[in-house]
């Protein structure tokens, strides 16, 4: 049974930072690409960033470029998403996904509030 567990979203200030993790279980995490989407209210759902199996290429949006980072652990089955310099575009409900091929998992995601 594939499952993750998303967690680290939450309400911070502009310019803050915060740090969102997933961690899968119920399939062998180190075959699978993974990536973050987000989800804005009214908007379609998004790439934001994405990492190989072997966490050796990486590739964000230009929206994100320079402020946030994707990593991996494969011995924990967990992908990070360092996020700095936030600003109030960013506030969205965060998806991880694992991707294999044409088969691919979602996570349900959790929320990042940008606000002052």
């Amino acid at each position: 049974q594939v499952q993750f567990v998303e967690s680290g979203g939450d309400l911070v200030q502009p310019g803050g930072s915060l740090r969102l993790s997933c961690t899968a279980s119920g399939f062998t995490f180190s075959n699978y690409g993974m990536s973050w989407y987000r989800q804005a209210p009214g908007k379609e759902r998004g790439l934001v960033a994405s990492i190989s199996p072997t966490g050796g290429n990486t590739n964000y949006v230009t929206a994100v470029w320079g402020r946030f980072t994707i990593s991996r652990d494969n011995a924990k089955n967990t992908v990070d998403l360092q996020m700095n310099s936030l600003k109030p575009e960013d506030t969205a409900v965060y998806y991880c996904k694992a991707t294999a091929g044409l088969i691919s998992y979602w996570g349900r995601g959790t929320q990042v509030t940008v606000s002052s």
